[in-house]
């Protein structure tokens, strides 16, 4: 996948498991809480309306106790294979103060189980390089293994 604008950051995988599995551990709050933050974190809060315009709400609490939320709207739901949210709006249509990224996390089936592919695309390049050195590669790939072990078990 190329990326001329220099905005993007993607993670792939193969993950054996059906695409239902992954989409629903996308959706489902009870589910979220248990992939959605890289060990030791954990998802303390998760709240999700899955249409678009619903808005989405997670906090994940730091071993140390801090919290950190997140919020955004859906933009595109396409059951067991797309969802498309971004951070651009806090809930409903009322802006953010500060937009980061848009996510597109597909799943397609291939043999052996779902192309997982999430993609974060950067309002800049600025934000892009932040989000990179914050780790993204690395939180994003281990949230995927855990996203992988639940998927395989639903």
């Amino acid at each position: 996948m190329t990326d001329p604008t220099g905005r993007d950051l993607v993670l792939t995988r193969l993950i054996p498991a059906p695409a239902a599995a992954l989409y629903r551990a996308w959706t489902e709050p009870e589910l979220i809480k248990r992939w959605f933050a890289p060990h030791p974190f954990t998802v303390a809060q998760a709240e999700t309306d899955p249409r678009p315009g619903g808005a989405t709400r997670i906090v994940m609490r730091g071993p140390d106790g801090s919290e950190f939320t997140s919020r955004g709207v859906y933009l595109e739901l396409v059951e067991n294979a797309r969802i498309v949210f971004t951070d651009a709006y806090g809930c409903a249509w009322e802006p953010a103060e500060k937009p980061f990224f848009t996510g597109i996390i597909t799943f397609t089936p291939e043999d052996g189980g779902t192309r997982y592919t999430a993609l974060a695309r950067h309002w800049n390049a600025e934000d892009r390089a932040a989000h990179e050195a914050m780790g993204f590669h690395d939180g994003w790939g281990r949230c995927a293994d855990q996203l992988a072990d639940l998927a395989a078990r639903l």
